[in-house]
């Protein structure tokens, strides 16, 4: 199914899994949201794609500027004085935000859930915990004009917009309270009141999920 020339009520009534399905999927006039370097832009953050100098001598994430694959692939965290000719050509720099992930759910503009990632080290793949949250953000008025056709997943570190994805959190359609990933590099734990649940992805087995 296609959702160019849909009615908004076909259009709302499509639930995608995956980025590269919404990218076969959604309006070409939305497809620039993927491009997280004019994301970027839009939501008026400090960033420039690789060849632009940075306006001082901070830390910055350097990321794709599009990656479907998700699960932060190529993303990391870099000292730059000034130049960014170093940088690969398709990657770009962005300021570097701190404070809570927030990844947040909403349907027709309205918030569904609310679940929140945790860290251990800059590795910025690597989640210790997710963990749903009692947390309320209105979709943000510069997100508004997508809010009547897509559900939306968006995330945030400390309240800023990081991503934009056009389909749910895939790991908590279930109503699932706490994951905690697996790592390919970690054996399997054990944890009392968990099950292993395998779930593969870049660098993860899966997740032990409460029982």
């Amino acid at each position: 199914m296609n959702l160019r020339g849909r009615s908004l009520a076909q259009t709302i009534n499509i639930v995608m899994k995956t980025d590269a399905e919404t990218w076969q999927q959604i309006s070409k006039e939305h497809l620039w949201v993927f491009d997280k370097l004019l994301l970027s832009v839009h939501c008026g953050y400090i960033c420039g794609p690789a060849g632009v100098e940075v306006p001082q001598s901070d830390f910055y994430v350097v990321r794709p500027i599009t990656n479907v694959l998700g699960m932060g692939r190529g993303a990391s965290i870099e000292w730059i004085d000034k130049s960014t000719d170093h940088i690969s050509p398709g990657y770009f720099w962005q300021q570097r935000f701190e404070g809570r992930h927030l990844s947040i759910d909403y349907c027709f503009g309205e918030q569904l859930f609310a679940v929140e990632g945790f860290h251990e080290n800059d590795q910025l793949f690597r989640f210790t915990e997710w963990r749903r949250v009692q947390e309320y953000i209105l979709l943000p008025p510069c997100l508004k004009f997508l809010d009547c056709y897509y559900r939306l997943n968006v995330e945030y570190i400390g309240g800023n917009i990081i991503e934009v994805h056009f389909r749910s959190n895939p790991d908590f359609v279930d109503h699932t309270q706490q994951l905690i990933p697996v790592w390919d590099d970690q054996p399997i734990p054990t944890i009392d009141g968990y099950t292993f649940v395998e779930d593969r992805d870049y660098k993860r087995v899966g997740f032990m999920k409460p029982i």
